[in-house]
This record gives structure tokens, sequence and C-alpha cells, in this order.
């Protein structure tokens, strides 16, 4: 973690903790008995061009600090700095790091590798970005190798140039290029740190699930992973980046800096806060043509991605991939986010609870209590009101569609925990992460006492057995059915995990969704 009170010394002395990858020696440090490498170069790449492997060197160079983050066009302080505690790193493009933790350097071992991939969209984010990613207590508790990484955002991983030349062709797709450079060092290297190139898992939350469903939708990943874990995004359907919508930003992002369009190479120099102004005035100007805001991300080509698998289909390539999937009660809309009423839930009168739930769903109310009630008999009816459906929604959908597309195995979750902040808050965006990395006991918000260790070993063995066996089944953790014969079956993760059939299947169906507006929740630039 970054701030934690020492017992033992970390060890960090020549001859120690060193590993021979591909192009050369790393020291790493010792922090416990696990050791880690931080800020391992997997690529580099010139803006908008394809990645390319690391420059070999010789000697011994250290791998003791965090690499670089990606720039961003908007880097903010978060609204949920509270209960999702954000630790900024050094930007540059220069940015295609890993960080490894593990608990032995020894060919052979072979543990399984699992691989995050961070949240922030497409746009923002790092390998290090919460603090909830420290990969050091995961590794120690499942006997694991974590991999965290850094990739191109925004507009350095995303602006299609390939209508200007051939050596653009790719630039749409930079930011998935990277990704999957860095899952091809994994292949090629991560025996050397006692992982199974043949068990890699890849997960991510948020934007990262979304960068989780763009490798099961891309060829150039195939075969790099074996398992896949998708965490409140990525199964959304429909918006895919069309190339006529890529297009247009790239036309737009060139009028905007006065380049003409013979002279694109010139973009490749221009200041990166000059280019991100240029990206931010293309967005800006789409989202009035299109009527919906159109962000940077991976361009649907049929080539290096196939786009979205509700309107395109699963790839067959990645078919024999089992996958791991879910959200969490509250997503955006929990009531630390997105407050209703006045001071705690928990405090409200059954009269009040009434009144608030009227005047939200209106001639629906009591349908909907009794749907609540019947899913979650031991929670609060005020839930309702900061109840997330569409994420939920979404996760069932696409759980039910790769069921039905491959028979590799489909687990899906719902995280309910409630934490005991401000009188009772319901699970927030990113509340499941410390407890799948086992880190839920260093942050305040999350940790709650008797119940937190207890469940942290739960989900943090879970995600280990499915890197595994690519089934969460084993070692104390509930048993987990599968979705697919056209049941929604949910492992429900809260004080105590039980598993849900069809639980919430006519709730979803009455509860209309509802919108957030997400630059209140941005919080400030900063």
């Amino acid at each position: 973690m970054y701030i934690r009170k020492l017992t033992r010394q970390v060890i960090l002395d020549y001859g120690k903790a060193e590993v021979c990858t591909k192009s050369g020696m790393l020291r790493g440090v010792i922090s416990d008995g696990t050791y880690i490498f931080r800020g391992v170069r997997y690529a580099q790449a010139q803006r908008f061009h394809m990645p390319a492997p690391p420059t070999p060197w010789e000697g011994v160079k250290e791998a003791i600090t965090y690499g670089n983050a990606c720039p961003e066009v908007f880097t903010c302080v978060p609204h949920d700095q509270y209960t999702v505690p954000h630790y900024f790193t050094v930007q540059s493009e220069d940015c295609q790091f890993l960080n490894i933790w593990t608990q032995n350097i020894e060919k052979g071992v072979k543990r399984p590798v699992m691989v995050w991939f961070h949240g922030g969209g497409m746009m923002t984010g790092s390998g290090v970005e919460h603090y909830a990613y420290d990969g050091e207590e995961l590794s120690k508790f499942g006997d694991v190798v974590v991999v965290t990484l850094n990739h191109r955002l925004n507009v350095l991983g995303f602006l299609d140039l390939s209508a200007y030349g051939e050596e653009y062709r790719y630039s749409g797709n930079a930011g998935m290029a990277d990704l999957v450079a860095a899952l091809a060092w994994i292949k090629e290297n991560i025996e050397a740190f006692g992982g199974d190139p043949d068990k890699v898992m890849i997960f991510g939350q948020s934007g990262g699930g979304g960068k989780v469903m763009s490798m099961l939708q891309s060829p150039r990943a195939a075969g790099l992973f074996h398992r896949a874990c998708l965490q409140s995004g990525g199964m959304r359907p429909g918006n895919d980046m069309t190339k006529e919508l890529s297009g247009k930003l790239a036309a737009y992002v060139l009028e905007y800096l006065k380049i003409a369009p013979e002279h694109v190479r010139e973009l490749e120099s221009v200041y990166y806060d000059e280019l991100a102004c240029a990206a931010d005035y293309a967005a800006g100007r789409l989202y009035g043509e299109e009527g919906r805001p159109v962000m940077f991300g991976p361009v649907k080509d049929n080539d290096f991605y196939f786009g979205n698998p509700f309107e395109n289909g699963f790839i067959r390539e990645t078919k024999a991939v089992p996958v791991l999937c879910g959200s969490v009660f509250g997503e955006f809309m929990n009531n630390f986010a997105s407050p209703v009423g006045i001071g705690s839930k928990n405090s409200w009168t059954e009269k009040y609870k009434k009144v608030l739930l009227n005047e939200e769903y209106g001639e629906k109310t009591e349908e909907i209590i009794n749907a609540f009630q019947k899913a979650y008999p031991d929670k609060n009816i005020a839930d309702i009101l900061f109840m997330d459906v569409e994420m939920r929604r979404n996760a069932a959908a696409f759980a039910g569609l790769r069921a039905g597309f491959t028979d590799a195995g489909v687990y899906n979750f719902q995280f309910n925990l409630e934490s005991p902040f401000n009188g009772g808050t319901v699970s927030w965006h990113n509340a499941e992460i410390p407890y799948v990395f086992h880190n839920a006991e260093y942050l305040e918000a999350s940790f709650i006492p008797q119940i937190t260790p207890k469940l942290q070993d739960i989900m943090s063995r879970a995600w280990v057995n499915f890197a595994e066996n690519g089934n969460p089944n084993g070692c104390g953790v509930p048993q987990w059915t599968p979705f697919g014969g056209g049941k929604n079956r949910t492992m429900i993760f809260d004080r105590e995990c039980r598993m849900g059939e069809d639980h919430d299947l006519e709730l979803i169906r009455l509860c209309p969704s509802r919108t957030v507006d997400f630059s209140k929740l941005m919080g400030s630039k900063k």
C-alpha cells in the first residue's frame, strides 16, 4: 500500500529480487516476502503509432518506482475521494509501463497471472490510481502474480487518422494495441516472475471492464489471455465508435489546429495541451451533431476490434474464454454520490420513505416495493432510491448473451454490501475493488469489523480460483452456479453471501432507468 506501517525491512539490494527478461535484467524490491517490480517497460511508441518492444539494455535496470501515467485531457479531484482514495502520479506520453507483485521469481513455479485494467473510461486513470489497486495483498493471499499497467488514453490512444495514410491505420486503436503489447510482454516474460503464461486472467472495472470487452472482441489479443472478468463496465449495448464517427473526430481535430490533411504528421509534434483542447472541441462538436456524448474509445474497424457484442456478436477466436461479470448495488446512484431526502436513510420513518418513493415512482411505487422486498427481504425499502438498475440490467443481459454463445462458463455477481458511514451507505461504483484485491481493511469507507475480513477472503478467493481454473468455486467460496439455462443466476456478495436465481428479474423490469448528472460526479479540476 502507499501508506502503511512497516514491520519488516523492505529489501532493496544488489543481487536481490533480480529477474532476467527478454530485454534485460530488472531489479525490484522485496516487501514482507512479496517481490515487487514497479515501472517495468513493456513497450515504447511514437504518438499515434503502434507500440514496439522495449529496447534491450545492458546491466541491471531498477524497477522500484511507478512509471508514468498517460496525460489526461481533464484531471479532476474526484467526488468520491473518500470512498475511493486516489493516488495521482506523473503524466507523460511515454507511459507503457506495468507493475508486478509475485511470491516467487523462480521459473517453473507457474502461478496464475491476474492482469488488471484500470478504470477512468478510455480517458483517464492509471494502474496505480486507486489505493485499492495495490497488488501486494492479493498476491500474498492467493499466491498469484498480479499485474497492473498504464497505456495510452483519450486522444493519444484513440484518434483515428487512418484516412490520412497507411502509417496511421491503427491509430484509432493505439490504446488497445498497448494492452495487446502488454499481454504479449507478459506471455514472453511472466514465467521469470513465477507466473504461468497459459493461465492469464484479465480483469477490470468501469472503463477497465470496457477494455476487457475490447480484448474479447480483438483477434489480436486471442491466445494472450485465458479468463476474463468485467466489473461494472463494458457490458452496455450500442454506441460503437464507427469509422464514420472516428473520421469526423479526426477531421475536427485537424480543423481546430489549422492543420491541412496533407500535413497530418504535424499532429505528432503538437503540444499535448493544444491537442487536448482540439480533442475537447471535436468531441463537443460531434455531441451537438449526434445529440449524445461521443467519447474517444476503440474504433470498430473489423480488423483490430470487432465492436460491441450486442450488435456484432462475439468473435470466435475468444469463444473458449470463461467470463465472470457483474455490478454493485448502488453504482452512481448510491446515497453518497446522489443523495436524496434529509439525513440518514436508515433513520427515516416509513411514512417519509413512502413520500420520497412516490415522488420518484408514482403509481408504480407499491408494485416496486413488493418486488424489492421479494428480491432483498433483509434490506431497507429506502434503498430503492439508491439502487442502480441500468448497470445491473446490462450485466445480466451480457451474461445471458455470453452464456448463449459459449459453454466455457459465465459467472455473474452483484456486490450489495452496505457501509456504515453516514448512517448507512449503499455500495458505490468501485466498492467491490478493495474486496477483490484483499485491501478493504486499509480503506476507511470500506472497512467493517468482523464483516470485511470474511467477505474479502471469499471474494478474493473466488477471483483467484477463477484465475486458476476458470471457475470461482472452491476453498470456502459458496457454491456459485454458472449463468444460463434460461435463468439469471447471480452470486450476491453481502454480509451473508447467497445465490440468487431470477431474484431481481421482476424488480429491474419494473424500475425505469434513471439518469445521473456526471458533471456533478466529476469533482473539480485539478
